[in-house]
């Protein structure tokens, strides 16, 4: 939620604080911003002894900021003059240098988790997927607060097609569906310490999913090899197929009644061998059949 909303940067107007709904807001006991707090520190000292506190030009030798999407054009330092330019430099420069800290966090935060997990390769965790994108799902583990991507190539031999609104995946062939908050097992794949990266493999999807998943590696695995479709191994598979097989002969039945020429097998043999194709053909070779006699 957090990372949804624009950043907090420090300016000199007080404009107040979003999230706790104050027209007023400033800190000076925050731990993990000390120079922050050290200025606001100097500026009450000098109000409690009955003075101000001014920024000198020493506070001034400090690179020029970038400017931000949807923010004015940051005071460059070499120029501020007015106390409130110098202000901005200073909290722009704050600014700077708090993302670069929560950036430097991160970096080593996900190093130690490449590297812890670099010793789990192989071993099976169970997560929730905490994102969809269309190349793939993230998965956050419940033993350890890791995350990880299972790459859409390691989804099953399905297509599956990104719908952004709902944020899910969902296979046109089985109709299978992952979405944020979607139960998963996972196998730790590759681990890749220099580029910050866990990749995890799919071992199963929800248990009512899971057949589906399983089909679909076996057709894709026969058609490659120019084989039919494995043999269903559940009774609902064997159903799912009847009903497929019905479907098919329904549309061709309605293709041969409006005329449109319809492909058989029986009649390409016909063809093929310039006679009709009706009984099969006599046993050829061994022993001739000869009669029952009564």
């Amino acid at each position: 939620l957090l990372r949804s909303m624009q950043q907090a940067v420090y300016t000199s107007g007080n404009a107040g604080h979003f999230g706790l709904a104050y027209p007023a807001y400033t800190h000076f006991t925050s731990p993990i911003r000390p120079y922050p707090d050290l200025l606001v520190h100097r500026v009450i000292k000098g109000i409690l002894t009955g003075k101000r506190y001014l920024l000198d030009a020493s506070k001034m030798d400090v690179p020029m900021p970038t400017k931000r999407p949807g923010r004015a054009a940051p005071v460059n330092p070499a120029t501020a003059s007015t106390d409130t330019e110098r202000w901005d430099v200073v909290g722009a420069h704050c600014s700077a240098n708090e993302r670069r800290a929560d950036e430097a966090s991160r970096d080593v935060e996900a190093w130690l988790k490449c590297r812890y997990m670099r010793e789990h390769l192989g071993e099976e965790f169970a997560g929730t997927v905490s994102a969809v994108t269309s190349f793939g799902l993230f998965v956050l583990l419940d033993a350890l607060y890791v995350e990880g991507l299972i790459h859409i190539t390691e989804l099953g031999g399905e297509y599956y097609r990104f719908e952004e609104v709902r944020q899910e995946l969902r296979g046109e062939r089985t109709g299978i569906r992952f979405a944020t908050g979607t139960r998963v097992q996972i196998q730790v794949s590759r681990v890749d310490l220099d580029g910050r990266k866990i990749d995890f493999r799919l071992v199963s999807p929800r248990s009512d999913e899971a057949k589906l998943v399983a089909r679909a590696f076996r057709d894709k695995a026969g058609d490659k090899a120019g084989l039919p479709p494995a043999a269903p191994a559940t009774a609902v598979e064997a159903l799912d197929q009847v009903r497929r097989a019905d479907r098919e002969a329904k549309r061709d039945t309605k293709a041969s009644r409006s005329g449109r020429a319809v492909a058989r097998p029986v009649k390409a043999a016909k063809q093929a061998s310039g006679k009709p194709v009706g009984k099969p053909a006599g046993k050829t070779g061994g022993e001739p059949r000869t009669k029952k006699r009564r």
